[in-house]
């Protein structure tokens, strides 16, 4: 393995080892002479392409599958249990025999660990169904829970968060670091890497290099180690051209050795800009989209006789990225169709702008063609497409910055992987250049990399964007608000973002609705108390003493006083925004408006970190 491993405790005991380790399918190599080590306590995560052989290595490691070469050692009458993508569940017996193991409800309910896992998981699955009748993702969860119930000393887990909703990912977070065993974890998830892993293995070109730390630790070591690299490489070039000219020219004149900087990781970054200028984006979006895009008005949605949302009023402007959240079945994917006008609201009405162009990025995968080639699928809707900065773009060159290279362009995409799939369907969709985009689960069957350049392309995407999505770093990552359903018909703002929503849930039933903003106080507003972006950072800081957080009645005044603030604010941007998009062809006055609405984000940030820094210290015990 190369790379350095994380520094270790010499008398740790090395649980499971794999020595020289070479796995192949048919010419292509997987794994070659790959040695690593598992030791007691270690939150190991993998990342990795799809493809590179991360579940491979997993399965090695079970010794459910042999390498070619090399050796797979395990501590005498170790006990390791894998979680795969596919389970060997047998559909004649109950969820509660596979789980439970058959015990009486009194037994496992008075144990805490195991009347969480069925809380958590199995909430709406029923003990008593047999594995027969699950759907897939239920399956998912049971195998999950059986896992995390069994004595097992090592844990290999491969993509344990898939069919999680974001409260089920942060409760499996703490359920893995509350157990005294060793884990290994390939996830996607990046916030989940970070939340529970200590050190990164990193699996590409059939190598696997170690980092420190978690996700965030991992991105900028290996942006260290890269750099190093490329300094070497110069200063080896520096000399191979110094060779020559002295075989030119005679010996070369005295030189003093080139300098480099071998400072801290986050050096790297101290001059990188914002990932995206909100307020460019929110400019060309107004030009785009004029001063109204979609507007859900005292609407009700309603399904299988619940109601999801209970006359609620939405109004999504030009330029805003939403995120919204909510446990499986509250009713996002319901809410997307709404505002995609594929269905129409059962109670209130969608106003829809007259320049607004919709695309639904649904969760199934039926829209293409599987008898079509990749390459032919894209240029069939845009050969040539203009992205941030004016720069013209091929089809082929997005389909290599999407991943797909060589033969793959030219492949049917009914022999594409389901990673792939995904990936071609949400470039087809952006290639259409619609202004407002609704993404329904996005990251699913995506890698890291792959996540990486779909943000990046969403950085520089002038529109509307609304995201459903259990990812939790992809939310916060291209997303400035977060909307919650939180169940009882309300659609709310939420300021603390999903932090703030797994507060709420943890605190028990969802209270009564609070009163809805008057109409168009504020750019999206929703029944209940929510003002702005989870991200923002300010500099105002409020007149309430946070260490007087304890008198909930002073700080139920301030925080009264700051949202009055903040509902002003944001009636001040709106109307900046529909000034712009009246004069999108006065660039004088559109520079001046700019000017204004730099200032007004600027101060709306800082009332929000005000109103964070006293709701948070009114929280305090």
């Amino acid at each position: 393995m190369r790379g350095s491993s994380p520094e270790r405790v010499p008398d740790l005991v090395n649980l499971i080892s794999c020595d020289g380790v070479s796995k192949s399918y048919g010419v292509r190599p997987i794994l070659e002479a790959v040695s690593l080590g598992v030791h007691r306590g270690d939150r190991i995560g993998v990342v990795g392409r799809n493809g590179d052989g991360k579940t491979t290595l997993l399965r090695i490691m079970a010794a459910l599958e042999p390498p070619d070469d090399g050796r797979v050692t395990h501590n005498r009458g170790l006990r390791v249990v894998l979680l795969s993508q596919h389970d060997d569940l047998d559909p004649a017996v109950s969820v509660g025999q596979v789980v439970l193991g058959g015990r009486a409800e009194h037994e496992w309910a008075a144990d805490p660990v195991a009347r969480g896992v069925v809380e958590h998981l199995l909430a709406d699955v029923a003990l008593g169904r047999q594995i027969a009748g699950l759907s897939g993702g239920e399956r998912r969860r049971v195998s999950l829970a059986a896992l995390l119930l069994s004595d097992a000393e090592v844990l290999l887990l491969d993509e344990p968060t898939n069919h999680l909703d974001i409260e089920a990912v942060a409760w499996l977070a703490q359920a893995l670091l509350a157990r005294d065993l060793a884990f290994v974890v390939v996830t996607h998830d990046r916030w989940f890497l970070d939340a529970v892993c200590t050190s990164t293995w990193e699996v590409h070109d059939a190598q696997v290099d170690a980092y420190e730390g978690g996700y965030a630790a991992y991105v900028l070591a290996r942006a260290e180690r890269q750099r190093q690299g490329a300094a070497a490489e110069t200063r080896r070039l520096n000399l191979v051209r110094k060779e020559l000219a002295w075989l030119r020219r005679g010996p070369p004149a005295r030189t003093s050795k080139p300098r480099f900087r071998i400072d801290a990781a986050q050096e790297l970054i101290a001059d990188e800009p914002a990932p995206r200028d909100a307020v460019a984006l929110h400019r060309f979006a107004s030009a785009r989209l004029g001063s109204n895009v979609l507007d859900l008005e005292d609407a009700t949605i309603a399904r299988g006789g619940r109601r999801l949302v209970d006359r609620g009023t939405w109004r999504l402007r030009p330029g805003d990225r939403v995120g919204l959240i909510g446990v499986n079945g509250s009713g996002k994917t319901s809410v997307l169709s709404v505002l995609a006008g594929l269905v129409a609201p059962d109670g209130g009405r969608l106003r829809t702008g007259r320049t607004v162009e919709v695309a639904l990025l649904s969760q199934a995968l039926g829209d293409l063609d599987t008898r079509q080639r990749v390459l032919g699928s894209v240029e069939e809707i845009r050969r040539v497409t203009t992205v941030a900065g004016g720069r013209d773009v091929t089809a082929a060159a997005m389909l290599e910055r999407f991943g797909f290279t060589g033969e793959r362009l030219t492949s049917r995409i009914g022999d594409l992987s389901g990673g792939e799939r995904r990936r071609l369907q949400l470039l087809r969709l952006l290639l259409r250049e619609p202004n407002v985009l609704l993404l329904d689960e996005p990251t699913n069957d995506l890698d890291i990399d792959t996540l990486n350049v779909v943000e990046d392309y969403l950085d520089g995407w002038p529109g509307t964007l609304v995201v459903v999505s259990h990812d939790r770093y992809f939310l916060e990552r291209v997303c400035d608000t977060t909307w919650a359903l939180l169940g009882d018909g309300s659609l709310v703002m939420l300021p603390g973002g999903v932090d703030e929503y797994l507060a709420r849930r943890a605190a028990g039933p969802t209270p009564a609705r609070s009163t809805p903003w008057p109409d168009g106080a504020a750019a999206s507003t929703v029944d209940g108390v929510g003002r702005a972006s989870s991200g923002a950072q300010g500099s105002q800081r409020s007149s309430y003493d946070v260490g007087r957080a304890g008198d909930t009645r002073l700080a139920r005044k301030e925080l009264t006083r700051l949202e009055r603030q903040l509902t002003k604010l944001l009636a001040r941007i709106e109307s900046v925004h529909d000034e712009m998009a009246a004069n999108a062809s006065d660039y004088q006055r559109l520079a001046e408006l700019d000017s204004t609405l730099a200032s007004l984000t600027a101060e709306h940030d800082a009332l929000e970190t005000a109103w964070l820094t006293v709701a948070e210290g009114s929280d305090s015990p």
